[in-house]
């Protein structure tokens, strides 16, 4: 399997006509994918979801969105280290994935002049240690498993010698970029035997977005995780033109129910710089989401449909003709931990910042001062 950094490199591409204003969009947010995804593609199909998914488009460039639309920024405590909740620490650890998503809202990551993840992780790994309360670490970035086995297993090995930590998750995207990355890769099964434990699992955050990337690679490549001792889960957004119809998502979560990877959040996008052609509103993404949970089994219907706002993570329990019914699922002041909020309904709405409360008193802000909540449990 090869790489692929230019779009000149893609013949459907090249013989399009597009080329030149597509280049310009990869001029600001880079391009990469690789040719057993680009395989996955109908070309014929001007609105096939895969080319959605890694194809760049004009529209990328329309003026709309913040680069760090969550503002992890507030919460990053040491270079390449976020602390938002107090249980969980996010390590940033890699700045390169097997593919670039077009809709990708942490794109800043992956523009010039960007420093903000921590390649050496050794500060992150001494603020872990430091920090008793910290008993869920999730690796990300860019892709962790991009990194070599080796780097990995040294990360891995570090956290497994603090004793507080319990969890050790890992965001992922390399089943469905590469699955060969898991395959043919001995050693890297070896380490997940090694380190996900009876008491001390290793959970792999995959991110499948469409039921055809669940390939027959793909799905081995789950099947060797699911050996190695690995827990499964997978998390999504709810992305237009990609997997914003009932039937494709209820197939995703079926399929993925199949597999042994537990659908486990949908994300409403986050108003990320460049994401305006990915768009879907809170109320259609409800409707969307509800619509593809009766196509499934109980095992399918596990998910929870949140949005990761600044604040914390929001989920949006549910839409009537005059309102919009939302919970703090967690947060990162602990006041509103739980909150229940009622807005008004607004069908245009994509993010929180746009919805009006029918109690302001009830949505205060959250101080900026507090740096994570006090909530134990699972992120």
């Amino acid at each position: 399997m090869h790489y692929i950094k230019n779009l000149e490199a893609i013949p459907a591409l090249a013989a399009s006509g597009d080329l030149d204003k597509l280049k310009e969009v990869t001029r600001k947010y880079v391009f990469r994918t690789s040719d057993y995804y680009l395989d996955l593609i109908d070309w014929d199909d001007p609105a096939d979801p895969i080319r959605q998914l890694i194809i760049p488009r004009p529209e990328e460039l329309d003026s709309w969105g913040e680069l760090d639309a969550s503002n992890e920024a507030a919460v990053t405590v040491e270079h390449g280290v976020q602390h938002k909740y107090r249980d969980t620490v996010l390590l940033l650890c890699n700045e390169v994935c097997g593919a670039y998503c077009r809709y990708c809202f942490r794109k800043r990551l992956f523009m010039n002049d960007n420093d903000e993840v921590n390649k050496s992780v050794y500060d992150g790994l001494d603020y872990i240690a430091a920090h008793p309360e910290i008993t869920n670490v999730l690796l990300t970035g860019g892709d962790p498993l991009l990194m070599s086995t080796r780097r990995l297993d040294e990360i891995i090995g570090r956290l497994r010698g603090i004793p507080h930590v319990r969890i050790i998750r890992i965001g992922s995207k390399m089943p469905a970029f590469n699955p060969w990355r898991i395959l043919d890769d001995l050693d890297l099964q070896d380490m997940f035997n090694r380190y996900s434990t009876a008491e001390k699992r290793i959970y792999v955050m995959a991110h499948f977005d469409h039921p055809r990337e669940l390939t027959a690679p793909a799905i081995r490549a789950l099947d060797k995780l699911v050996h190695s001792g690995v827990i499964l889960t997978n998390q999504c957004p709810l992305i237009h033109g990609i997997n914003d119809h009932p039937e494709v998502l209820g197939e995703l979560y079926r399929k993925l129910s199949w597999t042994g990877c537990a659908p486990y959040y949908l994300f409403q996008g986050r108003p990320t710089v460049g994401n305006a052609p990915y768009r879907v509103s809170i109320v259609r993404g409800w409707d969307i989401f509800q619509e593809a949970l009766h196509l499934g089994s109980g095992l399918a219907r596990r998910a929870r449909f949140v949005m990761s706002h600044e604040s914390g993570k929001i989920e949006i329990l549910a839409v009537d003709e005059k309102y919009i019914y939302l919970r703090y699922h967690r947060a990162k002041d602990p006041a509103l931990r739980g909150r229940f909020m009622i807005y008004h309904r607004n069908d245009e709405a994509y993010w929180l910042d746009d919805l009006v409360p029918v109690d302001p008193a009830s949505t205060r802000q959250f101080p900026h001062d507090s740096i994570y909540d006090t909530e134990d449990g699972p992120d």
